[in-house]
């Protein structure tokens, strides 16, 4: 019988069968000796060895079609990642760090931007145009009203996507809108500092509906440096390629050059000043690391 793991905890892995329900698994010693370790993700054969306790044992694994490091899941087909429009403001420098990271593990990303029924300013929509000039999949989205849940549902079928963002921007909200199957634990916002405490404590797949799953993970507040060479750091920023045969100097770095397309490009509007500030951060942290 063929399942996916949806969680693992302390040894056991939940397999999802469709039409059948969870089974509770054990992996064979084999796996150890092969040094492979499921992961939540991954689609296995599982041999049934109580149907009334819906308790078994995983076999086989199937071969992984992608397996991301973090968070340690396999099979994913794209990522959305979620930020509030308002309360707390996004963090638009950890925003770009999640979506560098992912397109280094080749997987697509949707940004949602969520709270829009609070969106007094209409920040949401500026926010969608810059990313959505960068070649990002957006939508803005309300849990609390249903506007454009729908239309993010549409988004996820017959995929698995692994859900992330900081904690207080309605995660898990989002999540228990678009399925019924499981409560995800919502967080009140600390009006202090306005941050979330963080809810989910494992990463788990949720069965949306057939062949649809949805990961959540743990939120993230910080990630840190990414394995890459500070020269590389411009190809993952996709809006300045078209503007660097106008750099005077071939490997421009967009910094300090004194012909550079990309500075220009900035200055006229073409490219967003939040991204390219974005960009000169993450630079000069690559380039920081590299002296120690």
């Amino acid at each position: 019988m063929q399942g996916k793991i949806v969680k693992g905890i302390a040894g056991f892995y939940y397999v999802h069968v469709p039409d059948k329900g969870i089974y509770e698994c054990k992996a064979k010693g084999i796996f150890r000796k092969e040094n492979q370790k499921p992961l939540v993700g991954d689609d296995v054969e599982i041999q049934i060895l109580n149907e009334e306790e819906a308790k078994g044992n995983i076999e086989k694994l199937l071969p992984r079609k992608s397996e991301l490091i973090r968070p340690a899941v396999a099979n994913i087909d794209q990522a959305l990642v979620i930020f509030a429009i308002v309360k707390p403001q996004p963090n638009f420098n950890l925003l770009d760090r999640f979506l560098i990271m992912m397109e280094q593990q080749g997987i697509p990303c949707i940004i949602c931007f969520n709270k829009a029924d609070i969106d007094e300013k209409q920040d949401g929509a500026s926010y969608e145009e810059i990313y959505r000039s960068c070649g990002y999949e957006t939508i803005q989205v309300s849990a609390k009203n249903g506007q454009g849940l729908d239309a993010l549902k549409e988004k996820l079928v017959g995929k698995t996507t692994t859900v992330a963002g900081p904690s207080g921007v309605g995660k898990s909200s989002i999540i228990n809108e678009l399925q019924s199957s499981i409560r995800m634990e919502t967080g009140a916002i600390s009006t202090k500092i306005e941050r979330g405490r963080h809810t989910t404590r494992h990463s788990e797949l949720i069965a949306m509906e057939e062949n649809t799953y949805i990961l959540d993970t743990p939120g993230f507040s910080s990630l840190g440096l990414f394995d890459m060479e500070k020269e590389d750091l411009t190809k993952y920023y996709r809006e300045f390629v078209s503007h660097e045969k106008y750099c005077k100097f071939a490997g421009c770095a967009h910094m300090n050059e004194p012909v550079c397309g990309v500075k220009e490009a900035v200055a006229d509007g073409e490219i967003a000043k939040l991204r390219y500030e974005n960009y000169k951060l993450l630079y000069q942290e690559l380039k920081d690391r590299k002296k120690y």
